[in-house]
């Protein structure tokens, strides 16, 4: 049987006097190390994908994180350029496979941007700069050299008892790598809460209707996956739920 297939949408990055449609390596590696599957980069564009074709012909949908944040008029906020870069085109294509793997029950994992990306998609609001904001930790990445900014924190999150992440992970307080600005505001009506951070910092979601898995992080398990415990759990769970869609497709 062939290795299912496992779309991440696309970043837009300009390079050399091009414009390229990009995804980091270490999502792409996750995917083919933490789950079994085969990776495909879908572009990032404002109109013209197709999105209904290619879930058509995938088994899953990772949503990556990026350096750039959702557009705030998305989720009803001011655009202050301060709170950039943005990247609209990936929001279009993102949120559309969203909503339509949800709808469709094709496997979900978001992650960083990605659990964002999925808060907004689905009704919900983010929060920018929360570093500025009383009693909320410094979640950002430290000034260290690229090679060393995902071990340089660790931070504690806390998984519900009876939540769809403890039977991922088990219940309890794990050390993760959780690098970032913004994060969910108001949690959207068809997420439940399933972890968060010592300060309150909502870590991880699961939609609560969907028809297969659909769960967002707010860490980054693809740096650690073929490293740390709780990164591998995640990614097998997901790749045993895509595993299966791709056999009952089949």
């Amino acid at each position: 049987m062939p290795a299912p297939i496992i779309a991440i949408p696309a970043d837009t990055r300009e390079l050399d006097g091009y414009n390229w449609h990009a995804t980091p390596h270490q999502y792409v590696n996750a995917v083919v190390k933490g789950t079994g599957a085969t990776a495909i980069v879908v572009p990032a564009l404002e109109s013209g994908n197709d999105i209904e074709s290619i879930l058509d012909r995938v088994d899953g949908v990772l949503v990556s994180g990026s350096r750039s944040n959702v557009y705030p008029e998305l989720y009803g906020k001011p655009v202050n350029e301060a709170d950039g870069p943005f990247d609209r085109a990936r929001d279009t294509t993102s949120m559309e496979l969203i909503r339509r793997a949800i709808d469709r029950g094709i496997p979900l994992l978001a992650i960083c941007r990605g659990i964002q990306e999925l808060n907004v998609a689905l009704g919900g609001t983010l929060e920018t700069e929360i570093q500025e904001q009383p009693g909320k930790w410094d979640h950002r990445r430290p000034d260290v050299p690229e090679r060393d900014r995902m071990y340089a924190i660790r931070q504690s999150v806390h998984v519900k008892e009876g939540s769809c992440m403890a039977s991922i992970l088990g219940t309890g307080e794990f050390q993760v790598n959780s690098l970032h600005r913004q994060a969910i505001g108001k949690a959207a009506p068809r997420l439940a809460i399933e972890a968060v951070a010592d300060d309150g910092t909502i870590e991880a979601v699961n939609v609560i209707d969907a028809k297969n898995f659909a769960v967002g992080v707010q860490w980054h398990p693809e740096y650690w996956v073929e490293s740390d415990e709780t990164s591998a759990r995640l990614f097998k769970s997901f790749g045993e739920a895509v595993k299966a869609y791709a056999a009952a497709r089949r």
